[in-house]
């Protein structure tokens, strides 16, 4: 990995850790081992969390204002610590992942790059495989689950569909763009123009991405996250994707919300507004008390590990 980027050598996440809990950060003994994955021309940069022993294994996925550096400074740790084996993987476009030269990636390809990772692991270790993700993070792994029969659990922080006008309202910064900002990005995909590209934050509401300023202000000054830059054909394939399997039609394994009860960015009734027509497989919702979007606060941090770590048992137990 030398010539291509590293967290080791990036300061931006560090200080986004120092705004959690002392007992979430990384120790010499709980600690990523950083890989990379080339596939589809990109070169996939992974947060490696190897346990052996592990019967049940977590992939975790950031959204459009994290890197999968921020899944594992939030899980890494406590999960690792009780037993589990995790990977983070970047998506196109953010954290340390290097995309293919030339390439203008869009929102169904991070689905089928997730799918694809998902089958790459079960290539040589048949260990069950759950899904966790943050922000739209967590409709990945739906979308990815509904293609996906291997996916054995999904994780979820929040749902959006953002065909679902009201919801695109709330996820967008303003009605501007959700309104009108929106369309005129599929407009310029189907005129050739999909690879002009805007910063998220323009589009979306990044100012509610946690609740704390100065971890906000830390997280808007890291390019590889919440200052990543987005393409038209990726705003217009995101606010338009058609999963392989609906919600009345979603059957592959059960889902847990873990909702930030503080969550200023997707309140409560945008995962519902997505979740209330699964009714062919457990659906379970935990609120964390006290916890913005992306979470830094107690008791809220607590309760999502307590509820993952009982949700990835049920997994192992039905193995």
């Amino acid at each position: 990995m030398s010539e291509l980027p590293t967290y080791a050598k990036q300061q931006e996440w560090r200080v986004i850790q120092s705004f959690l809990p002392e007992r979430l950060h990384f120790t010499p003994d709980h600690s990523p081992t950083e890989e990379v994955w080339h596939h589809r021309g990109h070169a996939l940069h992974l947060d490696r969390w190897r346990n052996p022993s592990a019967s049940v294994r977590l992939i975790m996925h950031h959204g459009m204002g994290t890197n999968g550096r921020m899944m594992s400074m939030l899980l890494g740790v406590p999960l690792h610590t009780a037993g589990f084996e995790l990977v983070a993987i970047d998506m196109p476009g953010y954290g340390c992942t290097v995309p293919k030269k030339g390439h203008v990636w869009d929102y169904e390809e991070w689905v089928h790059i997730a799918s694809e990772f998902v089958d790459h692991e079960y290539e040589n270790d048949k260990r069950p495989i759950a899904l966790y993700g943050l922000s739209a993070g967590g409709g990945l792994t739906f979308h990815v689950a509904g293609m996906n029969e291997g996916v054995r659990g999904v994780v979820g922080m929040c749902f959006m569909d953002m065909r679902i006008q009201s919801v695109a309202d709330a996820a967008c910064r303003n009605l501007f763009m959700s309104r009108i900002g929106a369309p005129m990005g599929r407009v310029m995909h189907a005129l050739g123009l999909g690879w002009m590209s805007m910063p998220m934050y323009i589009t979306g509401r990044m100012s509610t991405l946690v609740n704390n300023p100065q971890a906000l202000a830390a997280c808007m000054r890291d390019n590889s996250s919440a200052n990543a830059w987005v393409s038209m054909s990726f705003l217009s394939s995101f606010t338009t994707y058609e999963p392989a399997k609906e919600p009345k039609d979603f059957d592959t394994c059960p889902i847990l919300l873990t909702q930030p009860a503080e969550d200023r960015w997707t309140p409560l009734w945008v995962s519902e507004a997505f979740l209330r027509d699964v009714d062919k497989v457990k659906v379970k919702t935990v609120m964390l008390e006290g916890a913005g979007h992306y979470p830094l606060e107690d008791p809220g941090l607590g309760q999502m590990v307590e509820a993952i770590v009982a949700f990835l048992k049920d997994i192992e137990q039905e193995a």
